[in-house]
């Protein structure tokens, strides 16, 4: 059984989900990072990048897509370490495109990856923080789950549903301590992000009240909150960080 507390962190090499890590670490976590195959040989550079000892992750290379697999892979890697204290739901993607021409192919890609995934992962993880009657799970949403965007109705019904999933499942994990909260994250200095046009970006950052992005670090310093002790009272809650983008 690992003696450090024990993160499973999806979307784990992406800007926000490595800087989750990152943080998550430094604390004193052991993180289980999930990677799609088509990531496979990226973990070692990864590790290297983000100046991580391989004693700190354990990867499960798996589809999260593939209901069966990848239940069979997150339930060997919880049997593992012996315990899970930390769930962060962060894989997601974007198939953009306006309703009127949005294929059903676009759609189903973004409900399959960013909404069915959730019971897949939470499911096993949920089961074993029963038993433990103790854990943490925060779901990354987005601020456009709250307001809505043009030309990505497929992603903000999956990130609106994220917040939906997480307020019901708060409510049955209460009694065993298990907290469920949302990050719902504005727009972002991911590498993806900043590397679009300077023009876009600062299109986009126009519309900011801050009059910036956000930093992964932010975002990241948010899901530290809820998962350490001063976020021990905090369930059913999903908390923007948006620059004042959206105020609800």
């Amino acid at each position: 059984m690992s003696e450090k507390k024990v993160a499973l962190v999806t979307g784990a090499l992406g800007g926000i989900g490595s800087e989750i890590c990152r943080q998550l670490v430094a604390a004193g976590y052991k993180i289980i990072a999930t990677v799609v195959p088509r990531e496979e040989n990226r973990e070692k550079q990864w590790l290297i990048n983000e100046g991580f000892n391989e004693s700190d992750v354990r990867f499960i290379l798996t589809d999260l897509t593939k209901h069966e697999e990848a239940t069979v892979a997150i339930n060997e890697a919880i049997e593992a370490e012996g315990r899970v204290d930390v769930l962060v739901n962060n894989a997601g993607i974007t198939r953009d495109a306006t309703f009127k021409k949005m294929t059903f192919e676009q759609w189903t890609q973004v409900i399959d990856t960013n909404l069915k995934t959730l019971f897949t992962v939470t499911q096993p993880v949920f089961l074993k923080m029963l038993e433990q009657k103790n854990g943490r799970i925060v779901n990354i949403s987005s601020v456009n789950g709250l307001k809505g965007q043009f030309g990505q109705a497929n992603y903000s019904a999956t990130k609106a549903g994220i917040i939906g999933f997480s307020k019901a499942l708060a409510q049955e994990g209460a009694r065993s301590n298990i907290c469920v909260n949302v990050v719902a994250p504005g727009y972002t200095a991911t590498p993806m992000v900043t590397a679009m046009r300077e023009e876009v970006v600062k299109s986009i950052e126009d519309q900011i009240p801050l009059q910036r992005l956000a930093r992964p670090e932010e975002i990241a310093a948010a899901v530290l909150y809820l998962v350490s002790d001063n976020g021990a009272y905090i369930t059913g809650e999903t908390l923007s960080v948006n620059g004042g983008l959206y105020m609800q």
